[in-house]
């Protein structure tokens, strides 16, 4: 049986999550779909400075509590590490592939300084549409999904105003944003990069899956939050959102899968 191998790095700092679970549903579920062998490997980044090798064909690193531009003193290493798989892409031809989930993907765009990176007036948590831009039409990551495609959105902070100039001199594409809010005066954020051809990020949670998100959604604090924030009817919305196949599973089935798909045909030599 073929092997591949994945590195997690974990960016929860040791608080619980759903989001560690879910993407290793999603490896295994792919390594059976696909018959691999697929070793995974996790790296605790934030409590113990554990930082992969360049030996692995793909990396996917989480979300995560807390400030995306506070320094805490793991930050350094970790992207000398993002640093590293760059400069590795720009000298091999096959390549190693990152996706980078919410926490992750703020962090890359305050160091690289590719937008700004800041606090949002209100939590955001729960199902919301995502609008693909015109890149995000069709690029391979976001393809699939439907347009608008829903997804699990759950952050305090928030990436706006990107720095067009920083994107396009490293060829990123912005390829999702945020659903207009037409009532309020705030600009939409940024979904979704796809930061060079082998480094994507989301600022929501592609590994989400419904049935997680309604053990959240039915604790008393996260119930109270959207209903305080949203209301009863919002609230009442996102439980049957759960239940919609079109919604939550089609955008879990159908993107950090075609991002391991792309790691795969690199490490079996079938890029183009």
């Amino acid at each position: 049986m073929p092997s591949f191998k994945v590195a997690i790095l974990d960016m929860y700092k040791g608080e619980p999550n759903q989001g560690m679970r879910n993407i290793h549903e999603i490896l295994n579920r792919y390594a059976e779909e696909k018959e691999l062998e697929v070793t995974k490997e996790v790296f605790n980044v934030r409590q113990q400075n554990q930082i992969p090798d360049l030996s692995f064909d793909a990396y996917i690193s989480s979300g995560g509590p807390g400030s995306p531009i506070d320094l805490e003193g793991w930050e350094d290493a970790y992207l000398e590490f993002l640093h590293s798989v760059i400069v590795y892409n720009e000298n091999h031809k096959h390549k190693k592939m990152v996706f980078l989930i919410c926490h992750s993907f703020q962090v890359y765009c305050y160091h690289f300084k590719l937008a700004n990176v800041c606090k949002r007036m209100s939590e955001s948590f729960g199902i919301f549409p995502m609008y693909k831009t015109t890149d995000g039409l069709e690029n391979k990551f976001t393809k699939l999904l439907v347009q608008p495609f829903y997804a699990v959105d759950s952050r305090k902070w928030q990436v706006i105003q990107p720095d067009l100039y920083a994107l396009d001199r490293m060829g990123a594409k912005i390829l999702a944003i945020e659903k207009e809010r037409p009532n309020i005066p705030y600009e939409r954020a940024i979904m979704a990069i796809q930061f060079t051809p082998e480094i994507i990020g989301t600022q929501f949670h592609p590994e989400a899956d419904a049935e997680g998100m309604k053990f959240y959604l039915k604790s008393e604090e996260k119930k109270n939050l959207v209903v305080e924030n949203y209301g009863q009817e919002k609230y009442d919305s996102m439980i049957t959102l759960l239940a919609d196949e079109d919604k939550i599973p089609t955008t879990q089935k159908n993107m950090i899968p075609v991002f391991l798909d792309e790691a795969l045909s690199q490490h079996f030599n079938l890029v183009h």
